[in-house]
């Protein structure tokens, strides 16, 4: 155990370093008190006075267990790479129109999920994720508030997100999504009116890209009757912390950028919001032509 906090401690988890991370991968599992997205601090708030090392609970059993967990991913994922992309012959890979990524039917569908909202930096806005009507959709619900907290340094509040988990490999690999073989995004949704930004996270190269992400604005028209969204990926373009660039244009995404997908509202109107979400997936529209996914629009 003194052996082991001797190498946490040189390792400082604060750095930068590729042996830093690939050591706090391993040992991720162990670290309970983690944070998925971010180690956003309230300001005021006082800075955690405990070292990582010393929340994390060593277990040989519990190791073991993780290990043979690992193992048997790392065998299904060389599989399927022998199999073809995506664990799919070649042949289907490449005549496959459609692909279903979230479909929202038991709270194992909804587990893949994480929700947020402005009560992280002090706001007072609530926000809710369970199962629709029969277990036939998942259901986004919950209140808007553009109080900005009275910390002296927040100026703006008032949002909810509902953002997928990453996907993790083997040994906590880092996957992303391989979305090279369509060209939209299909959505089949039933909101209430009010206008929600679809968001695709990806990985940034640079420090100064972390905040980055593509966005899309998605309009439900409301009423008891559920839409059908298409969202060519061309249409998304580049915004940071949520707001526009001022040289704002769409960007063919890179397949190997892929790492996650969320839904934003942000409006900022005070009051009840719902968002019902039957599936999300994939399509392959050929009617569809963009004139160039680098183009720039001309500021006003």
């Amino acid at each position: 155990m003194a052996l082991t906090a001797m190498l946490l401690n040189g390792a400082s988890f604060r750095g930068g370093c590729c042996r830093h991370k690939v050591l706090l991968s391993l040992l991720g599992p162990f670290l309970s008190n983690s944070k998925l997205y971010s180690s956003y601090r309230r300001p005021g708030a006082e800075p955690e006075k405990k070292l990582s090392w010393q929340n994390a609970d060593f277990s040989f059993k519990k190791s073991i267990d993780h290990l043979k967990t690992q193992l048997s991913l790392l065998k299904k994922e060389t599989q399927d790479y022998l199999l073809g992309p995506g664990g799919h012959p070649l042949s289907q890979h490449l005549l496959e129109q459609t692909r279903v990524l979230w479909q929202f039917r038991s709270q194992e569908d909804l587990n893949e999920w994480v929700i947020s909202s402005d009560v992280e930096i002090g706001g007072k806005s609530k926000v809710y994720l369970k199962l629709g009507r029969n277990n036939q959709a998942a259901l986004l619900y919950g209140t808007l508030n553009t109080e900005a907290p009275r910390d002296g340094e927040t100026k703006y509040s008032g949002y909810c997100s509902m953002r997928s988990r990453p996907a993790v490999g083997s040994f906590n690999r880092k996957k992303y999504y391989d979305w090279s073989n369509f060209n939209s995004l299909y959505l089949r949704v039933r909101g209430d009116g009010r206008p929600w930004m679809v968001n695709i996270y990806t990985d940034p190269y640079f420090s100064h890209q972390k905040d980055d992400l593509y966005s899309y604005f998605m309009f439900t028209r409301g009423g008891p009757y559920w839409e059908e969204i298409k969202i060519p990926f061309s249409k998304f373009f580049l915004s940071s912390r949520g707001r526009l660039q001022d040289n704002q244009h769409p960007v063919w995404l890179d397949k190997a950028s892929f790492l996650t997908l969320g839904f934003t509202i942000g409006d900022k109107v005070d009051g009840p919001f719902q968002l019902e979400i039957d599936f999300i997936g994939l399509l392959k529209d050929r009617a569809h032509r963009e004139e160039f996914a680098y183009e720039t629009y001309d500021k006003n």
